[in-house]
């Protein structure tokens, strides 16, 4: 059988599955009744900012440092030095970077290494990552990467045990909507979404950081 007919069975099964599961619900058969209900529920959610700039960045820091990451606001000229302090700080020295990290981010006397499609393992060598970042959401002190120049692979910010992440002040906005609005020219690139270090809590309600990523997070404002 053919790589066509295997996608189009595949397509099927899946539109079948999916009919089952909305009149199971109580809901309708027809796919295209079903995306004319959803697109009449009413969204009245607050779609622009309705603060200041400078309150929003403030609600940002203040998410983030909730969240147990570090943040130090600085002008563009001011970023390889927040850069090499925080990474002392950390006590590290050998970093990944993705490509297309502008190069006056990059203090001198450190390790950087362009990730050239690292397997994990080899990622897992490293002390920490540096990237950019797409945008960034005041009111949950979340930071979004996308795949791109100075971001990179997800793997190379879920592997290694430190994150430093610069932010552009002009990329944080107040709201999801806001963050949606800005990414839906580049949806199609892998996203990910992240607020602090990453931390889970098991049965018993123990927080462990770094499960599935850093357990570390700096993030330089870039004002």
């Amino acid at each position: 059988m053919g790589s066509e007919a295997i996608t189009a069975i595949s397509a099927s099964a899946r539109a079948e599955v999916l009919r089952r599961i909305r009149l199971a619900k109580g809901g309708t058969s027809d796919a295209n009744a079903a995306r004319t209900g959803w697109s009449n529920v009413v969204r009245q959610y607050r779609r622009e900012t309705a603060q200041a700039a400078s309150a929003t960045l403030e609600m940002f820091e203040d998410r983030l440092r909730d969240y147990d990451a570090h943040v130090e606001r600085v002008v563009p000229a001011e970023v390889a030095g927040a850069v090499a302090k925080m990474i002392a700080g950390r006590g590290k020295r050998r970093m990944v970077i993705p490509s297309g990290l502008p190069a006056e981010w990059l203090p001198p006397g450190l390790e950087f290494v362009v990730d050239d499609g690292m397997s994990a393992v080899e990622l897992d060598a490293f002390d920490g990552v540096m990237t950019g970042s797409t945008v960034a959401i005041a009111e949950t002190g979340t930071v979004v990467l996308q795949n791109a120049a100075g971001q990179g692979r997800r793997a190379i910010t879920l592997v290694p045990d430190y994150h430093l992440c610069v932010v552009n002040a002009a990329d944080v906005v107040e709201t999801v909507p806001e963050a949606m609005e800005r990414l839906r020219a580049t949806s199609g690139l892998a996203t990910t979404f992240f607020s602090g270090p990453s931390a889970t809590a098991d049965i018993e309600m123990t927080r462990i950081k770094g499960v599935h990523g850093p357990r570390h997070l700096d993030v330089v404002l870039m004002t």
